[in-house]
């Protein structure tokens, strides 16, 4: 049998190690485009993936900077500023679709950006308009596998 650790879902990025700084040009300091991923060992059973990647260290409370669902099952890699047909983007924190960067107020610390991933059972077919809550919702008993990738951004 082989080891179960070798074929683990997961989420990384040849731009940033899990636990250490992106880089700026990822931000509101730079070109606010969302950073490379890279996905493997996706469960053979997936239908699609789904994307949270939320701010918990927000001033205001744990703000949504990127929400996107219904990506190819067999997808392997998102290029930074981009996502592949078929995926649908959701509203971010401010209200608006796509991607926005980490951005905190000065002062405020190093914050912790968690890209989660999840390998879904079904395509979720959801409008563009929805929230985190509501994808959140729509994923219940579907998620078969998740993986995390976490990003630090400092304001100063």
């Amino acid at each position: 049998m082989p080891d179960e650790a070798t074929y683990k879902f997961s989420l990384t990025s040849q731009t940033f190690r899990d636990g250490a700084p992106i880089p700026p040009q990822y931000s509101c300091k730079g070109q606010n485009v969302s950073p490379p991923l890279t996905i493997m060992n996706t469960p053979a059973e997936a239908k699609s993936l789904a994307l949270i990647m939320h701010d918990p260290d927000a001033v205001s409370g744990d703000f949504t900077h990127w929400l996107l669902w219904d990506i190819p099952a067999s997808t392997d890699v998102l290029a930074a500023n981009s996502f592949p047909v078929g995926a649908v983007q959701g509203n971010n924190g401010t209200g608006k679709s796509g991607y926005i960067g980490p951005c905190p107020p000065a002062g405020t610390g190093t914050h912790h950006y968690i890209f989660e991933l999840y390998a879904l059972d079904t395509n979720l077919g959801l409008q563009t308009d929805v929230n985190r809550q509501q994808l959140e919702q729509a994923m219940e008993g579907h998620v078969l596998a998740e993986a995390k990738l976490t990003g630090l951004f400092d304001a100063s």
